[in-house]
C-alpha cells in the first residue's frame, strides 16, 4: 500500500555543522508532486536565506533532524520567519539501507512529513529555551566544583592530613576554616582554634591535622581553593540570573515548591527544562518517558522481563534525583516508599522510582494549577496545632471562653 499524503506542501531539513540540506515536496490537487532540492551553508546569512526560501512556498509542515545541537540556529531562523518547525528523532526516520545521502535524508523526511507519519520532539518556548543554557551550565559547574573539592581533599591526604577521618563534612564552615589556616601557614594547634562545634575530640582532631605539608602541596591546594571560591561566585551569578528571569512564572515556582524536597532553584531548573504547558506531552507517562525515569518495555511470549530506563533528558533526571534525596528525608509518603523499595531494589533504583513518582506529581500540579497535598499528612491537624493557642487567646479575650482563675 502506498503512503497517502495529507499535506499539500511538506519540507524536510537535514542539518549538519556547515551544511543544511532542504527538500520541498509540493503537490497541488490533481497534479504530480514537484520536488525542490537545495543546499545551504551553516552560517547566519545561509540560515536566513533558507528560511526565506522555505517561507516562499507557504509550507503546511516543516520537519528537521540534526546532528547534535546544530538544529537550534536553523530552528530559530525559521521561527523568526513565522514557521514553527518540528524536530524529529533521527531513530524514527532511519533511511533505507544503501541510499544514505544527506539530500536523500531530507527527501525522506519530506515524504514522511507529507503523509503525517512523524511525531515531533518537545521544544520549549524561546524564553525558556534560552534559559536552559543557564540552568544546564549551573548544573555542570556544580559538578565541577564537587570534583575540585574532592581534589583538595586528595592533596591534603597526600600530605598526610586525615581530616576526613574525623569530620563528616570536610567542606563545612569549621573544617574549611581549619584547612584555610593550615594553607596560610598556621600550625595544627592554631588551626584547632577554628574547630568551633565539631563533635570530634580535640586530641583526635589535632592528630588528624598533623602531616607533612610541602610547598608543592600548599601551592596546588591554594590553587584549588581559589578555583572553588571563583566557581562559588559564578554559581551565585547564574542562580540570580535564572531566578530573576523566571519572575513572571512565580506562581508555577510556588506550586512546585509545595512538593517535599523542592527549593526555588530546583523548581526553576524543572520549569526551564519541561516548560509550563503539559499539553505538549499529553500524559504524565509520556513526560516520564521523555525524561528517562520510567522503566522500559521488554515483553516476549507473554513474559515481562526487566526493562532498563530509556535514555532521556539527563538534566531533568539529575534534578529529580536531587529532589528525591531531599523528599525521602521528610515525613511524607516518599520516605515510606523509599524505605520499602531500597531493601528490595537497591538505593539507586529506589531513588529513580521516587523521581518517577515526583515527575508524575509535577505534571498534575502544572496541569491543574493546584498545590501538592501529601496523602500521609493531616493538614487540618497541622493548622489546628499551629493556630490553636492564638485562637484560644482571642476567645478568652472576647469572652467566649472563661478566663483562667
Amino acid at each position: 500500500m502506498d503512503i497517502q499524503p495529507i499535506f499539500r506542501c511538506s519540507v524536510g531539513i537535514d542539518v549538519h555543522l556547515a551544511l543544511i540540506c532542504v527538500c520541498i515536496i509540493v503537490a497541488d490537487p490533481g497534479m504530480e508532486p514537484t520536488v525542490y532540492r537545495r543546499e545551504f551553508g551553516g552560517f547566519k546569512r545561509d540560515r536566513h536565506a533558507m528560511a526565506e526560501w522555505i517561507a516562499g512556498f507557504k509550507p503546511d509542515i516543516v520537519v528537521m533532524e540534526s546532528t547534535g545541537i546544530y538544529w537550534k540556529s536553523p530552528y530559530a531562523a525559521l521561527e523568526k520567519a513565522g514557521i514553527r518547525a518540528t524536530v524529529v528523532n533521527a531513530q524514527h526516520v532511519k533511511k533505507v539501507p544503501g541510499r544514505k545521502t544527506d539530500t536523500g535524508d531530507a527527501e525522506w523526511l519530506a515524504m514522511l512529513a507529507r503523509a503525517g507519519l512523524l511525531r515531533g520532539s518537545f521544544i520549549p518556548p524561546e524564553e525558556l529555551r534560552t534559559l536552559r543554557q543557564v540552568g544546564r551550565h549551573h548544573q555542570k559547574l556544580t559538578a565541577m566544583r564537587a570534583m575540585e573539592k574532592n581534589r583538595l581533599i586528595k592533596v591534603l591526604s597526600d600530605a598526610g592530613i586525615r581530616i576526613t577521618a574525623v569530620v563528616s563534612d570536610a567542606h563545612g564552615v569549621a573544617a574549611s576554616a581549619i584547612i584555610d589556616c593550615l594553607l596560610d601557614g598556621g600550625t595544627p594547634e592554631q588551626a584547632l582554634a577554628h574547630a568551633g562545634r565539631l563533635h570530634a575530640k580535640p586530641e583526635v582532631l589535632l592528630a588528624s591535622l598533623q602531616g607533612e605539608l610541602s610547598a608543592d602541596h600548599v601551592l596546588v591546594a591554594k590553587t584549588i581553593r581559589n578555583h572553588i571560591g571563583f566557581m562559588n561566585i559564578q554559581l551565585a551569578d547564574l542562580e540570580s540570573h535564572l531566578l530573576d528571569a523566571l519572575q513572571p512564572h512565580e506562581a508555577a515556582l510556588q506550586l512546585l515548591m509545595t512538593l517535599p524536597g523542592v527549593d526555588r532553584l530546583s523548581a526553576a531548573k524543572l520549569v526551564v527544562e519541561i516548560g509550563l504547558d503539559m499539553a505538549a506531552f499529553g500524559t504524565s507517562g509520556r513526560l516520564c518517558k521523555w525524561a528517562g525515569v520510567c522503566p522500559g518495555n521488554d515483553e516476549s511470549a507473554g513474559k515481562r522481563k526487566r526493562g532498563d530506563t530509556a535514555p532521556g533528558n539527563r538534566y531533568v533526571r539529575t534534578v529529580l534525583c536531587e529532589i528525591a534525596w531531599g523528599a525521602v528525608r521528610t515525613t511524607s509518603q516518599f520516605k515510606g516508599r523509599f524505605q520499602n523499595l531500597v531493601s528490595r531494589r537497591g538505593t539507586k533504583k529506589a531513588i529513580i522510582a521516587i523521581g518517577h513518582q515526583l515527575l508524575r506529581i509535577v505534571f498534575v500540579l502544572l496541569s491543574r494549577k493546584v498545590p501538592y497535598k501529601d496523602s500521609t499528612v493531616d493538614y487540618d491537624a497541622l493548622v489546628v496545632k499551629r493556630n490553636a493557642p492564638r485562637w484560644i487567646r482571642q476567645l478568652k479575650k472576647f469572652g467566649y471562653l472563661p478566663q483562667a482563675a
